[in-house]
């Protein structure tokens, strides 16, 4: 169907297996998907949408998700394109829509991207270095949902099945 990036930005891996399983539940439905850390990919070429994921640390989006975006821009601007943040270390984010943090919301308006979502994050209980460890205490889990995503991702497949002529 649709040749499909999903780029994503992380620190601790989460939001990698996050844009795993997107890219998963994109090739069960028939699209030609590839996963790639966002400060590894390139000039954008051959593709027909594109997904940008990166994590929240502190309010902000993952810089490799911030800068893509920006190098991009143009080439972002010409295919559909959807914002992913991942962070919240709690069950919001699979409870409702959690408006954008400030990177996401800007870098969505720079493009025209045709949605942003919130899915919920993971830390681990040994994560190291401040303030990952401290939060680590009280906030350790893994409150990312395949359910959540999937439900997601049908969505995304809907509008890019209506893309097809």
């Amino acid at each position: 169907m649709s040749h499909v990036l999903v780029a994503y930005g992380t620190s601790r891996g989460g939001t990698q297996g996050l844009a795993d399983l997107i890219g998963n539940d994109l090739r069960g439905r028939g699209h030609d998907t590839v996963v790639r850390a966002a400060g590894d990919v390139g000039e954008l070429r051959d593709v027909d949408a594109v997904i940008v994921a990166g994590s929240l640390y502190a309010g902000r989006w993952h810089r490799d998700a911030r800068r893509l975006v920006k190098r991009e821009a143009v080439a972002l601007s010409a295919v559909p394109v959807w914002l992913v943040a991942t962070g919240p270390l709690d069950g919001t984010a699979a409870q409702g829509q959690i408006p954008p943090v400030k990177h996401v919301a800007d870098a969505a308006e720079r493009i025209g991207a045709r949605g942003v979502q919130t899915f919920g994050g993971r830390l681990d209980p040994d994560a190291k270095g401040f303030p990952a460890s401290a939060m680590a205490k009280t906030s350790a889990g893994d409150w990312r949902d395949a359910e959540h995503v999937a439900r997601w991702v049908e969505q995304v497949d809907g509008e890019l099945r209506a893309l097809v002529p």
